[in-house]
């Protein structure tokens, strides 16, 4: 499955009332379709484990490719770089938390960055601490 496929999907998925509530629960709403999040875990079940698509599918912007990219991403595979790439990327605590518990933790760097985002001032490099 490409990264193409993938937001071709979401987007035939799209509910803007999910989007509305989302809002509602401190959620970013912009570039967000309103896929829920068990839809969004089963697309990522079908994609299977892809280092190189995560990484597509993190690069779109788009909300719900950015809850897909951890679940298909290979932690043995993730860089530092990518680690603060991808968290100064964060703005939506659900992506925080999803990221952060389902990839980074997973990774040889996990306590390092934690440590190390913990000193920092942006609310979501904080929370992924």
């Amino acid at each position: 499955m490409t990264s193409e496929q993938i937001l071709a999907r979401l987007r035939k998925l799209a509910n803007t009332k999910n989007v509305e509530g989302m809002a509602r629960f401190g959620i970013n709403p912009k570039n967000t379709f309103g896929v829920p999040v068990p839809v969004l875990r089963a697309i990522a079940k079908e994609a299977g484990r892809d280092h190189g698509l995560a990484a597509q599918l993190w690069k779109s912007g788009c909300h719900e490719a950015r809850i897909i990219a951890p679940l298909v991403d290979e932690p043995e595979r993730v860089t530092e770089k990518q680690m603060e790439r991808w968290v100064r990327d964060f703005d939506s605590w659900d992506i925080c938390d999803l990221c952060c518990n389902n990839l980074f933790r997973k990774t040889e760097f996990a306590h390092a960055k934690a440590q190390e985002w913990c000193t920092r001032d942006e609310e979501f490099v904080r929370r992924a601490s």
